[in-house]
């Protein structure tokens, strides 16, 4: 019988690893981010805990006497304003930043697609679950959107997962 549960989940956790999509969440080029800090609408994102119900969501970045960039997530829950503070550590790959919200735990922060004029942007995390468009304007031009879906689709995001986020 041991031999049986042995086997059975070995089973269980190969299908479970295999069944994991695989996304391209790959960063290229550069960051200025002098000219990333600041504030940014949040125009979509997958579906998490922690942002759950929110609704009119902004992020602010700002940096830290420490280098350090300071994070403020804000948005309204049940007419009731919310608020974060969370805190980034720069890597030595300018697109990726390491968040915390939850210290002394940290998740990655991938800039994958960054608009020339830091307009947009398209972030991933370090795996298929974490997704997020952002913009300095609350709407995105239907053109703009659909070449940031395009990229999400081609790196093996499932787009029907976003959440449009009301602003």
């Amino acid at each position: 019988m041991k031999h049986i549960f042995t086997i059975l989940t070995s089973l269980m956790t190969l299908f479970s690893c295999s069944a994991q999509p695989k996304v391209d969440n790959s960063v290229s080029g550069e960051l200025d981010l002098n000219r990333y800090l600041g504030s940014w609408y949040e125009i979509a994102r997958f579906d998490h805990k922690f942002e759950r119900g929110l609704s009119f969501c902004k992020a602010n970045y700002s940096l830290r006497e420490d280098g350090k960039v300071a994070v403020v997530n804000s948005g309204i829950k049940d007419g009731k304003p919310k608020e974060a503070d969370g805190k980034a550590k720069l890597t030595a790959d300018p697109r990726v930043l390491r968040v915390s919200f939850f210290s002394p735990f940290y998740g990655d922060y991938r800039i994958m697609l960054l608009d020339p004029d830091y307009q947009w942007v398209l972030i991933g995390g370090s795996n298929h679950k974490y997704l997020w468009i952002l913009a300095r304007d609350p709407k995105l031009p239907d053109d703009v959107r659909e070449a940031i879906l395009a990229e999400a689709v081609r790196r093996g995001y499932d787009t029907g997962k976003l959440i449009w986020v009301e602003q």
